[in-house]
């Protein structure tokens, strides 16, 4: 998955604020949404779980640096949150993390009839992700997909 500048320079900036407030920076996006620019900043942690208070704190301290640093020339809103159960999967790191979970795959064009397929990430190389789907192996093309992310049944 490929960063824009903007969320290339925004992670530089985020990643070591993220690391003093005890957290580690998990994604960033910057897009336009109804007319409406934001940028969203990911946070998590290894045990229990982001707080409230952890995104707020990083919030804050984001917010002064963007302010000083100004590398957006329009006006957005600044988000930072968990990236929650059902988190997109983008890098290698967080394909290599979640290795062996069972995670959700849309698709440009449907294989054997379907736009989503379920299954577990067996692995990925940089281009190739590799899903056992029914107990057969498929791969598909991170290129080809419009999203991966953590499958979490709601039942």
């Amino acid at each position: 998955m490929a960063y824009s500048k903007i969320e290339q320079r925004v992670w530089q900036m985020a990643e070591s604020i993220a690391q003093e407030k005890g957290c580690y920076l998990y994604d960033v996006e910057y897009l336009k949404e109804g007319g409406i620019w934001f940028l969203r900043v990911y946070v998590d942690k290894e045990e229990g779980g982001i707080s409230l208070d952890e995104c707020e704190a990083v919030s804050r301290a984001l917010s002064e640096v963007l302010d000083k640093e100004d590398p957006i020339d329009r006006n957005y809103y600044l988000e930072v949150s968990s990236p929650g159960v059902e988190r997109k999967l983008k890098t290698a790191a967080h394909f290599a993390r979640y290795q062996g979970a069972i995670v959700d795959v849309g698709l440009y064009k449907a294989i054997n009839g379907s736009k989503l397929l379920t299954g577990i990430l067996k692995g990925f190389d940089g281009e190739m992700i590799t899903l056992e789907v029914g107990g057969e192996l498929l791969e598909v093309l991170q290129k080809e997909t419009t999203v991966v992310h953590l499958h979490f049944d709601f039942s």
